[in-house]
């Protein structure tokens, strides 16, 4: 069967797209890809692809303002030639862009399947799955989602398994030669720190000064010379980083493509990131990483693909905040995880052992959980704070919910939130099951006499339900999932009935293990 996966987002987005084909050419299934025509060559990372088609999407909206029957023109001859070469069977979309929706529509044949994000024959969205629409409801709520990006790649593309699959290609002999001609000034018998300074955005970004301490002592400690990563668009960045360094360094900033940096990361022995690409590539290609998550970013959701590596985020009780607000603590995050702190999380990496706990930082270990997810392990004592418990009670309960099942009664995954979050949440649940009750009260009511007074109290109290999950920040996941499950059955009522039974069934399990 040829399977078509359309991923049409950054770099990073796209490796994390690996253990997706992983999964279908486990299954013995073609794999062909859809990817941005600037990421094509980084498709050759991915282990597993048959076909690769370069989507011209800066091109066609540039052509849709110079004439768009042009621009029509050309997609219609981009989906002749996918069709020509790679007829596919089932058209996997992993991004929920309108523009991606439609492209997965056009590129699935009379008769093939789309699964992930689509669009209906109106141009309504039309997702295929809880969790396709779990996927776009926690990215766009930071904090929301218990689970890694991959995990919900794989989940969104009805595969299973998971956990440790981010395994990519070699770069290739070339790669490697040019990573040793860039690397060739500065060897050394103890090896190479690579060091990525930048990030998407500024506040989700970890000083320079910092990077330069945390070298500084990478070098006279442990011998290890810096190798500076990342785009020319950072190549500030890393004259920045040579005005403070005093200490041999080798600079690869803008001078690498996307192979050739997964070459360069081959020859070192760690790896020191924000949350970017790169960290993605590192992961996949097996070289040891320690992160720094700040802002928005956080490790359970985007973190590093792989069992072993490294995470640390501000001890703050703001962290992480949400998208599109200002910090009104003058980004004290980018202040709290010091370099010490890094530094003996990337020493710990490189010689084997545990980091020490030090203040303002939350440190993490990635590993497989027995549910199969990517899990964090706390290596500061972290691992009993609301935070953590409140996202191992998602896990459990959110995953068999998405999967069609219940978890019933206490799951016994680990410890409960505190108690001040316990009554706060238990008084959220307990209003929205038992307007769920009512709700269903309701509807029984309508199938013996649909007046129109009932469907109005009805649908009153179908609002209620959203409005009383979305008034808490830790459940608003939940009201969006109430709303697209329920929206999605139409006016069929019974399936509205079952589909408020399944909710009330999830919020019990809830409110049980919080008791």
């Amino acid at each position: 069967m040829n399977v078509l996966i359309i991923n049409l987002t950054r770099f990073g987005d796209l490796i994390q797209t690996q253990p997706v084909i992983a999964g279908f050419k486990d299954r013995g299934d073609r794999v062909g890809l859809v990817c941005l025509v600037n990421f094509a060559t980084a498709a050759t990372l991915l282990r597993g692809v048959d076909r690769v088609f370069a989507f011209p999407g800066a091109g066609l909206l540039s052509g849709l303002d110079r004439d768009w029957r042009l621009a029509v023109r050309d997609l219609d001859g981009f989906r002749r030639t996918v069709f020509a070469d790679f007829a596919p069977d089932e058209t996997v979309n992993l991004t929920p862009s309108v523009a991606s929706r439609l492209l997965a529509y056009g590129l699935t044949p009379p008769g093939g399947v789309t699964t992930g994000f689509t669009v209906d024959e109106f141009g309504f969205n039309a997702d295929t799955s809880s969790w396709a629409a779990f996927l776009q409801m926690a990215g766009a709520n930071r904090g929301a989602s218990p689970f890694n990006v991959c995990d919900l790649f794989l989940r969104a593309a009805g595969l299973t398994g998971g956990g440790d699959g981010l395994g990519l290609a070699d770069p290739g002999e070339d790669a490697l030669a040019r990573a040793d001609e860039l690397l060739a000034a500065q060897a050394g018998p103890d090896g190479f720190a690579a060091l990525q300074l930048g990030a998407s955005e500024d506040r989700r970004r970890w000083p320079v000064e910092n990077f330069i301490e945390t070298a500084r002592m990478l070098h006279e400690r442990d011998g290890l010379v810096p190798v500076l990563l990342g785009s020319k668009g950072e190549a500030g960045l890393g004259a920045r980083f040579a005005e403070g360094a005093e200490f041999p360094f080798i600079d690869c900033i803008g001078r690498t493509s996307l192979t050739e940096l997964a070459g360069v990361l081959r020859r070192c022995r760690v790896l020191l990131t924000n949350d970017t690409g790169t960290m993605h590539l590192a992961a996949g290609l097996g070289v040891p990483l320690c992160a720094v998550f700040l802002a928005t970013a956080q490790p359970w959701d985007t973190g590093p693909y792989r069992a072993g590596n490294i995470c640390l985020e501000p001890d703050l009780d703001c962290h992480p905040c949400g998208f599109g607000t200002t910090c009104p603590h003058d980004e004290a995050c980018r202040r709290a995880v010091t370099p010490e702190a890094v530094y003996g999380c990337a020493r710990a990496l490189v010689h084997g052992g545990e980091p020490a706990p030090v203040p303002g930082a939350r440190i993490w270990r990635t590993r497989v959980g027995p549910d199969g997810f990517m899990d964090l392990d706390s290596l500061s004592g972290h691992e009993t704070t609301d935070r953590a418990a409140w996202i191992g009670l998602q896990r459990a309960h959110f995953s068999a919910f998405l999967d069609g099942r219940t978890a019933e009664g206490r799951t016994g995954t680990g410890p409960r939130p505190g108690e001040a979050l316990r009554r706060e949440l238990s008084k959220t649940l307990t209003s929205a099951r038992d307007m769920l009750f009512l709700l269903s009260q309701q509807g029984a009511l309508l199938r013996i006499n649909p007046r129109p007074q009932a469907k109005t109290k009805f649908l009153a109290s179908w609002q209620r339900v959203q409005n009383i999950l979305s008034s808490n920040n830790y459940l608003n996941i939940l009201a969006l999932l109430w709303m697209f499950e329920s929206q999605r059955q139409g006016d069929d009522l019974a399936s509205l009935l079952t589909v408020a039974e399944r909710h009330s069934a999830l919020l019990t399990g809830l409110l049980d293990d919080l008791a």
